[in-house]
């Protein structure tokens, strides 16, 4: 058991964690949070609901991590039960009531009052389930019911394992992001989808609902206090935004969005949204090289690799305030881009980048069994590629595992595809569970078109699009054939430094190269990019990306500690390079 803390630790809410909205994109006045403090059991495969509930934990927090108040190893052959009551207020009185999971990891079945109201599949993305029909007067009974079999099965979990080891982590099992309630009328908005047109000057805005016939729905833009447009819609229309002013790190202006929609000229729902007018497209620079564009302009990309975990919180953050951290500090630090490692944050996660500004790359998270370390390891650092058709090879042979992986990928696209920060979508990282990743890196950029894609991230390019990408540790970095397209460092460095006091297991510690000292390791870093990385701009690099913000359990090679503590490298001299690092 571990007991290594993030700084913000002791600063925790067990009463209610993570109290704050947890959809930014689409607010409502009137909520209900869920998380706190809930009962639970642990059966066996066969059993059914348990007579009792003996254990309490916190929930957002997975049974596996220091915040839950838990910390234990869910097997396989265990089944995973919450119960929690809770009593509605007045704001739902005529409305209905639909009950959210920002995310549950993997299966799981929900219960209201002892009535099944639905199942869910995939543990990253959100779900939710009207539940008026089931509730009571008076205290009400939510039960939930999880399976999650980690690396023991094929779905979709990222580095998640049993057992931990090397850059393999600890695993998230059942509920570990925000549950809550919403009312809602029965005319009311379920989704929006924003796409920004800097050069139309134009947003288009498609509105999804429940029984919007006969009602009339109305939008209003503002930028700060000034009015930009007020007027009737429809459920698929273009706004007009004139003059727009565009986001970019360096200005990330975001215009606020209302949604009203009236039935009998009666208000009966209204949310909250925002969006930025900003552009990612690719072009060539006035010396006929292709560059990634921002608003139109070459716009060159120093990111970091993010996989966003927590060492008390595993994949929850610990607080609202940890995030900000994460973004804010790699921003002071001169970084632009964040690439989100096989991971799927919290949508307010999502939020402080879009204002904060830092572009954010999204990895769809990894699946399969475990593959071949010749596959993913040796060929590719022989520059040897394999055709992705081979599915046995890469741990994909079951139909069902291909289908699985792509509905979730859309899942996931669904899900963020209004987060302005989002520049680009990463179906496949170094082969982990990779298929026919050309087809669906096409069908995503086709679905997507407003996006950046890069189809394999790191190994076995199938010369799809959008990048040439390359990952390069201990052997040097060259620029490779492209096929025209725009080179990316999409991982690279891992430089690594065991720090005293701020180690997930100091005797177990992971890297790639070890350092001994911060001067050294900053010397190294600084050494790194003068003489191997800066010099590749001018041929073409468009984009790097370093690993890693944090150190994370026995990997030692975050730019911080694992509890966010203590920054290993030298400031100026990241600072320094960060500066360097540009068109």
């Amino acid at each position: 058991m571990n007991d290594l803390k993030t700084r913000w630790f002791d600063e925790v809410d067990r009463s209610c964690p993570h109290s704050e909205y947890p959809r930014p994109q689409m607010e409502r006045k009137d909520w209900m949070c869920l998380n706190g403090p809930c009962e639970y059991e642990i059966t066996s495969v066969g059993a059914g609901r348990p007579e009792k509930f003996s254990g309490k934990i916190i929930l957002p927090f997975a049974i596996e991590s220091q915040l839950s108040g838990v910390q234990r190893t869910f097997e396989p052959d265990e089944r995973l039960w919450y119960r929690k009551t809770f009593t509605l207020d007045s704001s739902f009185d005529a409305k209905r009531c639909i009950l959210h999971f920002g995310a549950v990891d993997w299966q799981c079945e929900v219960f209201v009052n002892g009535k099944s109201v639905g199942t869910h599949t995939g543990g990253y993305c959100p779900f939710s389930f009207d539940i008026t029909d089931c509730l009571a007067d008076g205290e009400n009974e939510l039960v939930v019911k999880v399976y999650d079999p980690t690396d023991k099965g094929w779905q979709q979990r990222g580095k998640q394992v049993l057992k931990s080891k090397g850059f393999w982590y600890t695993a998230t099992s059942g509920i570990w992001q925000t549950v809550w309630l919403e009312p809602v009328a029965q005319s009311h908005i379920t989704s929006i989808r924003l796409t920004p047109d800097i050069d139309s000057e134009t947003l288009n805005l498609v509105c999804k609902g429940e029984s919007l016939d006969g009602c009339t729905i109305e939008a209003k833009v503002m930028d700060g206090e000034t009015e930009v447009f007020n007027g009737e819609i429809a459920v698929e229309s273009v706004i007009p935004v004139p003059s727009a002013k565009l986001w970019s790190p360096e200005s990330p202006f975001l215009y606020d969005l209302y949604i009203t929609v009236k039935k009998d000229g009666e208000v009966v729902d209204s949310v909250k949204s925002y969006f930025g007018m900003r552009k990612f497209s690719i072009g060539k620079d006035e010396k006929g090289i292709a560059r990634l564009l921002l608003n139109n302009e070459p716009y060159f990309q120093r990111g970091l690799l993010d996989q966003g975990y927590w060492s008390d919180g595993g994949l929850t953050p610990t607080n609202d305030e940890a995030m900000i951290f994460d973004i804010s500090e790699m921003k002071r630090l001169g970084f632009n881009m964040l690439r989100k490692h096989i991971k799927v944050e919290p949508l307010r996660w999502y939020y402080h980048c879009d204002r904060l500004g830092m572009i954010v790359w999204q990895d769809m998270m990894s699946g399969g069994e475990h593959i071949d370390n010749v596959l993913v390891g040796a060929l590719p650092n022989l520059n040897i590629t394999v055709k992705d058709n081979k599915y046995t090879w890469f741990s994909r042979g079951e139909k069902q595992w291909r289908d699985d992986f792509e509905r979730e990928l859309y899942e996931m696209i669904d899900n963020l595809y209004n987060c302005v920060s989002i520049g680009c979508w990463v179906p496949f990282n170094e082969g982990w569970g990779q298929f026919d990743a050309k087809r669906i890196g096409d069908n995503v950029k086709a679905y997507d078109p407003s996006r950046w894609v890069d189809h394999a991230s790191g190994w076995h390019d199938q010369k799809g699009c959008d990048f040439k990408s390359e990952h390069r540790y201990i052997l040097p970095v060259y620029f490779p054939k492209t096929n025209g397209r725009p080179f990316v460092l999409s991982e690279y460095g891992g430089y690594s430094m065991i720090l005293d006091n701020h180690v997930w297991n100091k005797l177990k510690s992971f890297g790639y190269i070890m350092f001994k000292s911060k001067e050294k390791l900053s010397a190294a870093y600084k050494k790194l990019h003068e003489k191997q990385v800066i010099p590749l701009i001018k041929k073409g690099l468009c984009a790097t990306v370093y690993t890693q913000v944090s150190d994370v359990e026995f990997e030692v090679n975050g730019i911080y500690t694992y509890d966010r503590k203590v920054l290993k490298l030298d400031e100026d001299v990241v600072k320094e390079i960060n500066s360097k690092l540009t068109y």
